[in-house]
C-alpha cells in the first residue's frame, strides 16, 4: 500500500530552522514525481517545492533560496530543508507523490483536493509555526 507520513514540523522563531522530512512505502520514489505542499486555513493549497523522477526541481518564488527540497530514493525518504522562516511560511505541510497511475483522492475536504490530478497520493501534514 502506498504510504507517505510527514515528520520533523513545529514551533520556530523567525529566522528558524526545520527539516521536514516524508517517509514513503510502496512504490519507488525514483519513478516517480515528488512534492511539498502547504495549506493555510482560508487559502489555497500551495505548491512549495516539487523534485521529478527525471530529477528537475522546482520553487515556488516565495521559498527559493531559502527552502531545498532533496531525496534519498535507496532510504524512501523526501526532504524539505527551511531556513530562514518567515511568518507568512506558517502553515500544514504536505507530501505528495504522482505516481503515474489512476488513482485520485477522494476525499472533498482535503486541504489539497483541487490538486489531486497533479498529485495523487497525500500525507497526512504536519504543522510549521512562525513567531514574531
Amino acid at each position: 500500500e502506498v504510504q507517505l507520513v510527514e515528520s520533523g514540523g513545529g514551533s520556530v522563531h523567525v529566522g528558524g530552522s526545520l527539516r521536514l522530512s516524508c517517509a514513503a512505502s510502496g512504490f519507488n520514489l525514483a519513478a516517480a514525481d515528488m512534492a511539498w505542499f502547504r495549506h493555510i486555513p482560508g487559502n489555497e493549497c500551495e505548491l512549495v517545492a516539487s523534485i521529478s523522477e527525471d530529477g528537475n526541481i522546482d520553487y515556488d518564488e516565495s521559498v527559493e533560496g531559502r527552502f531545498t527540497i532533496s531525496q534519498d530514493s535507496a532510504k524512501k525518504m523526501m526532504y524539505l530543508q527551511m531556513t530562514a522562516l518567515k511568518p507568512d511560511d506558517t502553515a500544514v505541510y504536505y507530501c505528495a507523490a504522482d505516481l503515474g497511475n489512476s488513482q485520485i483522492l477522494t476525499d472533498s475536504n482535503f486541504a489539497c483536493f483541487a490538486q489531486r490530478y497533479e498529485y495523487n497520493y497525500w500525507g497526512q501534514g504536519t504543522q510549521v509555526t512562525v513567531s514574531s
